[in-house]
């Protein structure tokens, strides 16, 4: 097989990635995430993914690629990554007793050939009140994570239920479908 790349730099990919046992190395793509949904967020999802794989691609022309972007969405908002903890009491007071969809894209590029699916994961938070809030966010500060709460840590216990196929999907790489794609091309490492 060739050199596997994973095309983010982020540790949460990373850890997730470690888990089928291949040797990749990660590489931060040369891409400029487009945040303009214009309604469409499952295109958004797919042109950012695709754009962070191709860039990389294009660095390392011999490797297999892997990308992934997520966005999360409550309603018809879109919910980022806060950056800081008024915006995280933000988003959790605006999301507390309701469902939020992660949609996370997946590809899977080498030579001319690419591989693209959505994965879509629903959370359902539970009422949550201000004191409770705060208190999660200084114990998690999930500041780096789209809708203010990490599912792999405390942040479940904000959570009523979940509903999807891979909960490897809402923490940013759906290994399911990862695992199913790259297993040809392990069979002929």
């Amino acid at each position: 097989m060739s050199e596997l790349i994973l095309a983010s730099t982020l540790a949460y990919r990373r850890q997730l990635l470690r888990r089928l046992g291949l040797p990749f190395r990660q590489v931060a793509p040369c891409f400029e995430e487009s945040v303009a949904a214009n309604g469409d967020i499952e295109q958004l999802v797919r042109e950012n993914t695709l754009g962070k794989g191709r860039s990389v691609l294009r660095q390392y022309p011999a490797a297999t690629v892997i990308a992934s972007d997520q966005l999360a969405v409550c309603g018809d908002r879109v919910l980022g990554k806060p950056g800081s903890v008024p915006r995280a009491m933000r988003q959790l007071r605006a999301v507390a007793g309701r469902k939020v969809s992660f949609l996370t894209g997946l590809a899977v590029m080498h030579d001319d050939e690419e591989r693209y699916a959505l994965e879509t994961f629903h959370v359902y938070f539970r009422p949550l009140d201000d004191a409770e809030i705060f208190r999660y966010i200084a114990r998690d500060m999930p500041l780096d994570c789209a809708g203010s709460f990490r599912s792999e840590s405390l942040g479940i216990a904000l959570l009523e239920r979940m509903e999807g196929d891979d909960p490897t999907a809402l923490i940013g790489l759906p290994l399911i479908r990862l695992s199913q794609w790259l297993c040809p091309l392990q069979a002929s490492a």
